[in-house]
Order: C-alpha cells, then structure tokens, then sequence
C-alpha cells in the first residue's frame, strides 16, 4: 500500500513518527491546523513510561498507562493514526516507509516530526538481555511481573521440598542502574517483599529478600541534587536495598551477576531475576538520518540538531525528545512535549507566512522520583522536598500526566489499595508473559 499515491491533498501532509511524549502531544498540538497528520507507531498504544515499574511490580494495569492512541486521538478530525514500524526515511523524496506484518507502506510528507524515542542499551553487551529484561515497553513490564511473582512461588515450591540452596537464588533481585526507574523498582521490590506478601506463604518469608541496586556511578539518582543523593541513598538503606556504587557488570547469566568494584576485585551474586534500568540509546532512526545529512550521531546515538529542533538543511523535518543531541538537554519526558508544541508551533507558522526558525528554549519544570511507599524526591529550580510532602507532589504530577479521565481514576483507587493497605489489584501471571517474546524472536531467526 502506498499513501503517497492517495488522491492528491489540498493541505500539508505532517507525518509523525512515534506515540510517546513527542508524538503524541505533536499531534494534539495540531488539531485545530489546516494540516492532515499521519501518526505512524510500531505500537497501538501511547505509553506512559515513568510508571512501567508500577505495572512490573502489580499495582497498575497495561490499560491505566497505555491508552489506545485512536482512542486519545479519535475526535480528532484532521488525524489518522497508523500501524507501523518505520525503517527508512527518505529526505531527498520526502518519503517514509513503514512495514506492518511484513507489508509495506510509504507515506509522502510535507513536514516530518521523528519522535521515535529510545530503546534499552546494554552498553555492548545484547545478550544480557535474555536473563536481565529492560523496562521500556509494555512487554518488558509483564515479562518482569511474570519473573518477579513467579520467583517467589518457585522458592516457596523449593523450600517445600529441602532445596535450600535454590530459595536463596530465587529470592534475590537484582537492579541494575540507580537513576528514577532503577532506585523507583528497587523500592518497590522493597515493599512488595517486605509488605505485600509477608503473610501469603507457609515454606519462605518473603521478608527475607535480599533487593540489590548496583550502579557504575559513584551516587544513585545523578541527576538530582547531591543533598537528594545522600538522603535517597540513606531512604534506600533504610528500607533493606543494598545498594553498591562504583560497580560494573560485566557478566549475566540465568542464575546470576557477575561484578568488577571500585578496586578492580571481581564478585558473584546468585540471583535469578535481573532488571536492567541502566542505559539507553536512540531508536536507530537518528543514526539513519545523521547518515543522510552529514552528520554523527553521539555516544548515545542522538543525533545533532539546529537550535529549532530541524536538521541541518531540511527546515521541514523536525527531531524532538530523546533522539536529539541538544545544549545537554536531558532525557525526560517535558523536553519532548516542549519539543513536540514547537515543532508544531514552527508548522503552524510555516503556513501562516510567518517567520520560522525559532530557537527551542526548554523549561525545566523538575524531577521527581519515589524511593519508597510515603517518601519520594522533588527537584524544582532551588526548591527541594524530600518525604511525605515529595511524595504528594510525585502523586498529583504523576496523575495529571496519566491521559484519561478513567486511567486517572483507576490509578488512584489501585494507589490507594497499594499504598494505604497491602493489596496488589494486578497480580496475575503467567507463562506466556515470560517465554512468548524469547520463542518469537527465535522463531523469527
């Protein structure tokens, strides 16, 4: 099927790439533009990324942080969503082509917005990934949930049986990377070991868990203030997580981590479930673009971009969030929805006959990361909470950003039941969420 070969538009033709933070938002911020847009995404679904520990770890459902993008989008008029997985851009034509299934799809464009995002690096080292899942997509968030309650029913089966041995494996978790997402899981493997399930069974004490933070860096949550560092670490100790800094991993397997520390000495920690929050890199799009222009792409693979979020010599394609290598900007969602209403902004000028060209300027509204149930972090400007009072803000944030009147109410009451009592509404497990994506990737070999 060729979209380009429709019958001939009247109106600019945007295409966006992606339905995260950036695409979505660069859509929403064109509804009422004499445009046509064409959302192309690999996934049916807008993905709250900020809360997929919170789905690994059974207090919310897929549903409450990944809502159907045709149904966000569904009164938008002027928008068609697209089932894709973009694998080329064409500058020089103007043309995207996407695949669904094995088929294949162009689209013409006369404005681009790429919002492809990141994908989960292990710093070299792919097959890690096989024993220490990241936690970038909804698949990922299952397949943990089915590792992590599943851990604990398989040491409850062997301690029934004597295998002693087994038990201490099997009830280790290990984090891997200290920023939000590790120190955020890590906390709630935390709770849900110590809280939640302390009393549900007869052979093992889930309390006993042993929960392991490890990080290359020299101080969890880098981003934050070091005061922020200090009380965080202190928060995480508190509550049973060994945390070890300044310490590499440079081996995974099904039964373990190994591990180099600051002093070059080498040690083994037997844990069946891994979770790797450590690490990224942009959606291999940056790098196909870079190629095109002229350019390289960072370690990371962002790629450069002009001051208006463009590529050099392409005004009509713009590079928003994660993808782009910009004045240090960093990774979070708000320098995405700030990217994606002026990327929009500068097509609503373009054909207004307006000036274009405007520099992005980002406005850093905060970071905010829980540590554990009652106590989380906030950084604003020179304003820093710790505690209770960080902990409301992270909540009422958090919610705003939810999309959904239903998500919102949903999340709260399954927050309430976390939080206030010991339940985890989203418990369910099974085989398939654990083995169906490593039998498809090896029946696609």
């Amino acid at each position: 099927m060729d979209h380009a070969s429709q019958a001939t538009r009247t109106r600019p033709r945007v295409v966006i790439i992606g339905s995260g933070f950036g695409g979505l938002f660069a859509a929403r911020a064109l509804r009422r533009a004499d445009v046509d847009v064409s959302l192309i995404a690999r996934t049916g679904h807008h993905l709250f990324q900020p809360l997929l520990y919170q789905v690994a770890t059974g207090i919310l459902s897929p549903g409450e942080i990944a809502p159907a993008t045709r149904e966000v989008l569904s009164r938008q008029r002027n928008t068609q969503v697209i089932l894709g997985e973009v694998g080329d851009i064409d500058l020089d034509r103007r043309m995207v082509t996407a695949s669904t299934l094995g088929r294949t799809h162009r689209h013409g464009y006369d404005h681009l917005i790429v919002a492809a995002g990141t994908d989960q690096s292990w710093f070299g080292n792919p097959q890690f990934a096989e024993f220490a899942p990241g936690l970038k997509s909804v698949d990922d968030a299952l397949e943990l949930r089915g590792r992590i309650f599943g851990a604990f029913e398989l040491a409850e089966l062997a301690a029934a049986q004597g295998r002693h041995e087994d038990v201490a494996r099997l009830m280790t978790f290990v984090v891997v990377g200290a920023g939000a997402t590790g120190v955020e899981m890590a906390g709630q493997l935390a709770e849900l070991s110590g809280r939640t399930l302390r009393r549900e069974f007869r052979h093992i004490d889930p309390a006993a868990s042993r929960v392991i933070l490890v990080d290359v860096a020299p101080a969890v949550l880098g981003a934050f203030h070091p005061r922020l560092q200090e009380s965080s670490h202190a928060a995480l100790q508190r509550i049973g997580i060994e945390v070890r800094l300044s310490t590499a991993v440079i081996g995974v397997d099904a039964d373990g981590l190994d591990l180099e520390g600051p002093d070059g000495e080498r040690t083994r920690v037997e844990a069946v479930t891994k979770v790797w929050a450590a690490g990224v890199a942009a959606n291999p799009l940056a790098g196909h673009l870079a190629d095109q222009v002229g350019l390289r792409v960072d370690r990371q693979g962002r790629i450069p971009v002009e001051a208006d979020l463009t590529l050099p010599g392409h005004p009509e394609v713009h590079v928003i969030g994660d993808m782009i290598a910009l004045d240090n900007l960093p990774g979070v969602a708000q320098v995405a929805i700030q990217g994606a209403r002026h990327a929009a902004a500068e097509i609503r000028r373009t054909h207004r006959g307006e000036p274009t060209g405007r520099a992005f300027r980002y406005h850093d509204k905060g970071s905010m990361a829980t540590i554990s149930r009652f106590r989380a972090i906030t950084q604003m400007g020179r304003i820093r909470l710790t505690g209770f009072v960080a902990w409301l803000a992270w909540l009422a944030v958090h919610l705003v950003y939810i999309i959904g009147f239903k998500s919102q109410v949903t999340t709260l009451l399954h927050w309430m039941i976390s939080f206030v009592g010991r339940g985890r509404s989203e418990r369910t497990v099974t085989e398939q969420q654990v083995f169906a994506r490593r039998a498809l990737e090896r029946a696609r070999r």
